[in-house]
């Protein structure tokens, strides 16, 4: 079972909390009876290898969870806020996640 959630200190977001992954490693070394150290360097190194393939381009598909993507931008033109000039912004790559199905319905990925 995962470790209680911290509170947000936010007003906005006081139903909303922040895991970390040292405390879904308590969770996992709970949970299968290995040691917090040990889940620690799983998760690490699971964190390193989803890096690696989406650095190469690979999409990343966790199921139950979603699909991680990379994802190019297009240069665009945009305005500066403060003094309304137009502004060329460059061309960008993105981190894209598209939630798994049974994650969608269950109206934890709405978007607001």
């Amino acid at each position: 079972m995962l470790a209680a959630p911290k509170k947000a200190a936010s007003a906005n977001a006081s139903t909303q909390a922040t895991i970390s992954l040292r405390q879904i490693a308590a969770g996992l070394a709970d949970s299968h009876g290995v040691t917090k150290k040990h889940a620690e360097a799983m998760l690490g190194d699971l964190v390193a290898i989803t890096t690696r393939h989406l650095k190469k381009g690979d999409k990343v598909r966790l199921s139950g969870l979603g699909i991680l993507q990379v994802r190019s931008r297009p240069a665009r033109m945009g305005r500066n806020p403060k003094t309304g000039e137009a502004i060329e912004i460059k061309a960008s790559k993105k981190i894209a996640f598209r939630p798994a199905k049974d994650l969608k319905e269950s109206g934890s990925c709405q978007r607001l």
